[in-house]
């Protein structure tokens, strides 16, 4: 048996799912939202699997899904992309196994900006790499050049660089761009771009893709989600965007992983990518809306929230709320006590871990965000 599974812990989220179904909890720990989806595309998916094709799709994906992902950064950040720019994959989890085993040979460090997503160490582990890790601070989470540039060392072959952050919401600026640009540069890295939450922009804030910094566009795996750009995170639709020689790198790994994905799918999302951009601002507002009424509920009850700019999620400062239990045995409390599932901070890193953090997600109708909020105002009671 394989040591670094046998050793490997259920993921976090998966953990708390469960938990939230064990104990009957309202479940603000798993990131799917539960409202958001345009009904035209579901539609087009229906109609696809009817006279459409339900055998293999090609491998890096269908020609039309292709061309429309192009298409959109072409009209989104103005990237000058086309068909042979772009492989499709069954999800972005695994664009970012596709693009770490395309790049990562035995021995390279790959640096991580933790809290970081729990798949990247296991994949960059999984190549033969060694992650090393570079720990954001709250409540600001800033990169800081200084620190970035003392985790590379003459063995650092890439950089996995997560903008919009989960598990924190942060949106970077410019000057953490140019940080993370500056230094790829000057160190030959390759930065492997978990972008997912490109379009998950609240508060009028606009994205700027690292592939379009200076030096940048040669050396950047872009990994992108369908699910998280039309809240459909259950098709697993996703895909690597890079110079025509890195995708067809990635795609010869991605063909060994799951080789092709669901047709009909494939072909819902070329439509929604190039009839879809109306669709975007009304997704942003309701998430915002959702955003604003967690935050407010969950301050009201005493609990300190970290800003988020991005993605479904919302940070709490147990500390700063008067809470003096870790996130893990907070997080057991309140779904086996008070009924609400949240996911601690501490699996998103092996070192430095934030161990009085918790993260919960507000892609969820009013009645859900309403009843999780009552359930954490009893956790907290419970905990104090």
């Amino acid at each position: 048996m394989h040591p670094l599974y046998e050793q490997m812990e259920t993921s976090v989220f998966e953990r708390m799912s469960l938990a939230a179904a064990k104990h009957g909890a309202v479940n603000l720990g798993q990131g799917f939202p539960d409202f958001g989806w345009p009904d035209e595309i579901l539609k087009a998916a229906a109609n696809a699997v009817v006279v459409g094709s339900n055998q293999y799709a090609p491998s890096r994906g269908l020609p039309a899904l292709r061309a429309a992902v192009a298409e959109h950064y072409g009209r989104h950040h103005g990237l000058d992309l086309a068909a042979d720019h772009v492989c499709v994959t069954s999800g972005a989890t695994e664009a970012l196994a596709a693009a770490i085993l395309a790049t990562v040979e035995p021995g390279d460090e790959v640096i991580l900006l933790t809290p970081a997503y729990d798949a990247y160490a296991p994949l960059i582990r999984r190549a033969g790499g060694i992650a090393r890790e570079v720990a954001l601070q709250p409540p600001d989470w800033r990169i800081e050049r200084a620190a970035l540039e003392a985790a590379v060392t003459q063995k650092t072959r890439a950089l996995v660089f997560n903008n919009p952050h989960n598990p924190t919401g942060r949106l970077f600026d410019a000057e953490e761009l140019s940080a993370i640009a500056e230094i790829a540069v000057a160190h030959d890295l390759v930065v492997i771009a978990d972008e997912v939450w490109e379009h998950v922009l609240l508060d009028g804030k606009s994205f700027v893709p690292i592939a379009s910094l200076p030096g940048m566009e040669q050396r950047t795996l872009k990994c992108g989600s369908a699910g998280k750009i039309f809240s459909l995170t259950g098709w697993k639709i996703g895909w690597v965007v890079s110079s025509p020689e890195m995708a067809s790198l990635a795609a010869r790994a991605h063909q060994f992983l799951t080789f092709a994905s669901a047709p009909n799918l494939q072909a819902a999302v070329a439509f929604g990518m190039a009839e879809g951009d109306a669709w975007l601002q009304p997704m942003r507002d309701r998430f915002a809306s959702a955003r604003n009424r967690m935050m407010e509920g969950l301050e009201a009850v005493g609990y300190a929230v970290l800003p988020s700019a991005s993605t479904y999620f919302l940070c709490v400062d147990l500390a700063a709320s008067g809470i003096e239990l870790d996130d893990e045995a907070f997080a057991k409390l309140a779904v086996e006590q008070a009924g609400v599932a949240a996911v601690p901070l501490s699996p998103f890193a092996d070192q430095d871990k934030p161990r009085h953090m918790i993260r919960l997600c507000f892609a969820k109708r009013d009645d859900t965000i309403d009843a999780g909020v009552a359930a954490l105002a009893k956790a907290r009671e419970l905990a104090r």
